[in-house]
């Protein structure tokens, strides 16, 4: 990952990117109560419909407002729609399902595990993301952290809660192929731009399937259930784009990986906080593992500890 490696040789946190590091942190934190607050009333399909529309429609907004020029030819958008589906339609979908049926805080454990995911396919598709000895080792330990939180039992028996449980861990290992996805065919263009067109084109592939599997779009919702939506599709996908690559623009893509460290105890924070939800020990057991995979993946640790070893890893 030689990105990766030179963003966190060359970029300090400022206490600026760590105050929207932090906001980041909450506001994806958050989005898990809300999709489940959401899903009480509407279905899967509409409440990832809902997510897609208002964040395209806000994005919509901000390339307009400062005249940027969307791309025209085939080519590009058809990149477009292979990243909504990778990015949004399938993930999203996924983790609606996931959290109907499953408590927040686990939610945002096995979506910790995307970054485990994006670093085991990157190292698949590009020759220049080789899987070294410490990425491989950050790899295995962040895979045992998703099986011990997942519980072996349920690695027998599929049930709902189990089932739940594979779909949001289908959603991280979706998120990882539109990370290279969108290196490979989208990484010329301006990232505002990118993610206008990845959620537009979401969106007109979730409009046919959610007629196809849960008809008409109901605009007569309870009022939570609008706030629910407001929040997790202009604050959390939309308005989450444009802070992730501001944060990316000032501290790197290597500190810009720890806000994955920072959803998931957010979540089961607002979780226990707001909903009374316990988890299991083990829960905590595996992201604990999963947390330290993700530190073994990002290497400041290792070299922390060993200066001289970091340019043998």
């Amino acid at each position: 990952m030689k990105a990766l490696d030179a963003a966190m040789q060359q970029k300090t946190i400022s206490p600026a990117a760590w105050a929207q590091l932090l906001l980041l942190g909450f506001i994806w934190g958050g989005s898990f109560i809300a999709i489940q607050t959401a899903v009480h009333e509407v279905g899967p399909f509409t409440s990832v419909l809902h997510r897609t529309f208002w964040a395209a429609l806000l994005l919509w907004g901000v390339v307009l407002a400062l005249r940027l020029k969307m791309p025209r030819d085939a080519a590009t958008w058809g990149a477009f729609f292979v990243q909504g589906g990778l990015n949004n339609v399938i993930p999203f979908t996924l983790l609606a399902f996931g959290t109907k049926h499953l408590e927040t805080g686990l939610v945002s454990i096995f979506n910790a595990s995307t970054a485990v995911f994006g670093v085991l396919i990157a190292a698949i598709v590009f020759a220049d993301e080789r899987l070294t000895l410490r990425k491989a080792g950050g790899v295995a330990i962040g895979f045992l952290g998703v099986v011990v939180a997942m519980g072996t039992e349920n690695l027998h028996e599929l049930d709902l809660r189990s089932l739940a449980q594979l779909a949001c861990i289908g959603a991280a290992f979706c998120y990882g192929c539109a990370g290279s996805w969108a290196r490979s065919r989208l990484g010329h263009l301006e990232p505002r731009v990118a993610a206008t067109g990845m959620l537009t084109a979401a969106t007109l592939m979730m409009v046919p399937l959610t007629l196809m599997f849960e008809g008409m779009v109901s605009f007569d919702l309870l009022p939570q259930t609008w706030i629910a939506i407001a929040y997790y599709s202009l604050i959390a996908t939309g308005g989450a784009f444009l802070l992730y690559y501001s944060i990316l623009a000032k501290a790197g893509a290597g500190n810009l990986m720890l806000v994955t460290l920072l959803v998931a105890p957010i979540a089961i924070l607002i979780g226990a906080v707001v909903l009374g939800e316990a988890l299991h020990p083990r829960h905590y057991a595996g992201f604990i593992l999963l947390a330290l995979g993700l530190a073994v993946l990002d290497g400041r640790i290792l070299s922390l500890l060993s200066p001289g070893r970091r340019n043998r890893v």
